[in-house]
């Protein structure tokens, strides 16, 4: 009898593990990231090909925490020294997660997108070299209207080529993860944002040394050089869904005519 205890209860706590421990990965293509479809690289060489094509996003909870992982077609490098342990320099990922009804339509201020109806996000957790303390300000001065949204984990890390942050469940709500949508932006890291931008590094007509190239001065056009599209597969198929997402237009005066919108994936 005893021995039938033991094994009931070793069952059960293999069944409580089981079902906190989850994970959902999404797949992306390489040789997107471009943006819309024209979209170049800042000149600098420590911006190296492949550093912001986003080829991953793996979510994982274990117990209360969940990890979010970004992988990227380049290796990562620091070439601005941030402050340890971040590891990593020129990337900022930007994961929006949609874990119920409602929601926000506007992107994190910077990134110049929308989202569609339907698919609107809860939370969005950033994964930036910068520090903690130093995201979370800039989200309390330029998205005061998003802040208790806005996740940012305590530490974000990068290693070979991959950038990953854990938070608590709770941060997030509740729900199974794999039941969410996310929807990941692949920026830059800006130590020098404009005033109304989150960290976010803009993207003109013409490339320059820190600035990304392919589109416009008049700041209509989306600030994204990679997101996931379709079905999050990995799929080539998935590089013209993002050409649509992100397709806009401006008007005369330089104000968007018609804004970049984005949708979630799901599993």
């Amino acid at each position: 009898m005893a021995g039938i205890r033991i094994i009931f209860a070793a069952a059960v706590a293999l069944g409580a593990s089981t079902a906190s421990a989850q994970e959902v990965v999404f797949k992306d293509p390489t040789g997107d990231d471009h943006g819309p479809g024209k979209y170049v690289y800042p000149t600098d060489p420590v911006y190296k090909p492949g550093s912001f094509d986003l080829t991953q996003l793996r979510v994982k909870q274990a117990g209360d925490k969940v990890t979010f992982e970004v992988s990227v077609n380049a290796d990562l490098e620091d070439p601005w020294q941030m402050p340890q342990p971040a590891n990593f320099s020129i990337q900022m990922a930007i994961i929006h997660v949609k874990t119920g009804k409602g929601g926000h339509t506007k992107g994190v201020p910077g990134t110049n997108v929308q989202f569609a109806p339907g698919e609107e996000w809860n939370k969005v957790v950033i994964l930036s070299p910068q520090p903690a303390g130093r995201v979370r300000s800039e989200a309390k001065q330029k998205a005061g209207d998003l802040k208790e949204d806005i996740v940012v984990p305590e530490e974000t890390v990068g290693k070979g080529r991959t950038i990953s942050g854990t938070v608590d469940k709770k941060s997030l709500g509740d729900g199974d993860i794999t039941k969410w949508g996310y929807q990941v932006i692949m920026q830059s890291n800006e130590g020098f944002p404009d005033k109304t931008d989150l960290l976010t590094r803009k993207v003109n007509e013409y490339e320059g040394q820190h600035r990304f190239g392919g589109g416009t001065d008049s700041d209509c056009d989306p600030h994204v050089i990679d997101v996931l599209a379709g079905k999050g597969t990995g799929d080539k198929s998935e590089i013209e869904e993002q050409h649509k997402m992100l397709a806009y237009e401006c008007n005369p005066d330089g104000t968007a005519k018609k804004m970049a919108t984005l949708k979630m994936v799901r599993k």
